[in-house]
């Protein structure tokens, strides 16, 4: 019996190309994209994954990827020592398989595990050369007749639909053309009438990528290399909206490399952000921008302060501001809590300057207790020597956090104490915040309380967030919940007083 509902869930990878030691989880959502510099691996991931899986025939023949096709010998390399591992689940009739782990490697002059033991799945892997316009590809100079055929089936006009969408466009047929042994796409609009010969090369490679997407059985996967190559934002973000669609109704995995940093914007897509050591290479989860820069940038101020979101950016700032160094700070934002680990690590890593002016702040929710960060260190700064266990305590000592009650989310916890403030010591802006705020119960998301609160006083996000932290610094929960953070400046205030003189 053919195996069914695969899910690909992690790739470690201990040496290929130039990654190492690097971990790639792809179950947050249907859509993942991996981002990162040229040159740092990127497409080498999407290669390898074209190749962990055995094809499957049903409903179309699909390509059978072998290393050799991506990974080929050279005078350079034989790719020799290469090695990572997948985990997948999937479904083998009664058995359902969970963490299948499957261990590719080159040892000497082959790549193993033989082919035939691959998990069946449908795997389509688009690259780079579909953004190449047919035109230039295409060695007859002479008058091409076609023999044309409209294509009504329903995932034809699905794609023709869809395209329409992305391209802001009224395709009125979507055809199939055929000259001797080749065959074109071709599409009508309005009075014009032409074939992929024709077309541009973002229109043409929309219609690849969607042809794929619509005709993929459920549970298949889908690799798209640069998935933002010649198309403009607004039909790039209308594209993606399309392939989650999809991919959630079918149960597809579609992974993407990108260098559209707009994309980050997107909450349907999981962000996998590599960043390169010395030593390994790290893999940065819902990532900021700014932190990642700084790993490869100058110091601005000597202080410097890592946090998760701007909310915890406008706390900082404030306790900064009420210390009197803010302009002895820079404040820069690393994402989703686990970066914190990552970010760190990197630091470390990478030898960057001034890490003993660092400090990493957690937003006191996740990885409050000292096992649970000393845990996921442990998983980003491996090794057992003395250096190695040096490295891993110098993490930890830059890692601090906001102090909550335990359990209680940052957001509701400081809507609460807001909401309790007496309006005997508020001016009337402060108490026609604090009222909106009351007139909160439920947002239906711990982390809407202080959105909402915005929305309602029509402040800009920045502004809002500026005043509610304003008013959380008048609160008795105040000084617990800065005293970390407090306590750090205070312990870096003589080296502000020597550098100033």
């Amino acid at each position: 019996m053919p195996k069914s509902q695969q899910v690909l869930k992690k790739i470690e990878i201990q040496r290929l190309k130039g990654l190492v030691d690097l971990e790639i989880d792809f179950t947050e959502k249907p859509l993942t994209a991996i981002f990162g510099p040229n040159g740092i691996g990127k497409s080498t991931i999407l290669h390898a994954l074209a190749c962990i899986n055995h094809p499957v025939n049903i409903p179309i023949p699909t390509v059978n990827h072998r290393f050799s096709e991506f990974f080929t010998p050279t005078t350079h390399s034989t790719w020799t020592g290469s090695s990572f591992n997948v985990y997948q689940n999937f479904r083998d009739g009664a058995i359902i398989a969970t963490n299948h782990k499957t261990h590719f490697r080159k040892v000497t002059g082959r790549w193993s595990p033989r082919y035939s033991t691959r998990i069946e799945r449908y795997v389509s892997f688009i690259g780079i050369r579909t953004c190449v316009p047919i035109i230039e590809s295409e060695t007859k100079q002479s008058r091409i007749s076609f023999n044309t055929t409209t294509l009504n089936d329903v995932n034809s006009n699905r794609v023709r639909n869809l395209a329409g969408i992305v391209m802001n466009k009224t395709y009125a047929a979507y055809n199939r053309h055929q000259s001797g042994s080749k065959q074109y796409i071709g599409v009508e609009t309005g009075a014009i009438n032409y074939s992929s010969l024709s077309m541009g090369a973002g229109e043409q490679r929309i219609f690849a990528i969607l042809s794929e997407a619509v005709q993929a059985p459920n549970h298949g996967l889908i690799i798209i290399d640069e998935i933002d190559l010649l198309l403009h934002q607004d039909a790039l973000f209308k594209l993606i909206g399309i392939l989650n669609t999809i991919a959630t109704e079918k149960n597809l995995q579609i992974i993407f490399t990108t260098h559209a940093q707009s994309l980050l914007t997107l909450d349907i897509i999981a962000v996998r952000h590599l960043y390169q050591t010395p030593v390994k290479t790290l893999c940065f989860t819902k990532t900021k921008p700014d932190a990642l820069q700084r790993l490869t940038g100058t110091q601005i101020r000597p202080l410097e302060a890592f946090v998760e979101d701007d909310l915890a950016f406008a706390l900082v700032k404030k306790i900064c501001a009420e210390e009197g160094l803010s302009k002895y700070v820079s404040i820069k934002k690393f994402g989703a809590a686990i970066n914190c680990f990552t970010s760190v690590s990197g630091a470390i890593l990478n030898n960057i300057d001034n890490q003993e002016n660092m400090l990493f702040i957690l937003d006191g929710d996740e990885y409050s207790t000292a096992a649970e960060k000393e845990d996921k260190i442990n998983k980003v700064l491996t090794g057992n020597t003395p250096a190695h266990v040096i490295q891993r305590q110098s993490a930890l000592e830059k890692i601090t956090q906001f102090n909550l009650p335990n359990g209680e989310s940052p957001e509701s916890y400081y809507h609460q104490a807001i909401c309790e403030l007496d309006n005997a010591v508020l001016n009337l802006e402060q108490r026609e915040i604090v009222e909106a705020a009351r007139a909160i119960g439920n947002p239906g998301n711990n982390h809407k309380y202080f959105d909402d609160v915005i929305d309602r006083m029509d402040y800009t996000r920045d502004v809002g967030l500026s005043k509610l932290v304003d008013l959380l610094s008048l609160t008795p929960e105040w000084d617990n919940i800065k005293e970390n953070i407090k306590n750090w400046l205070d312990s870096k205030r003589g080296l502000i007083l020597e550098e100033e003189q």
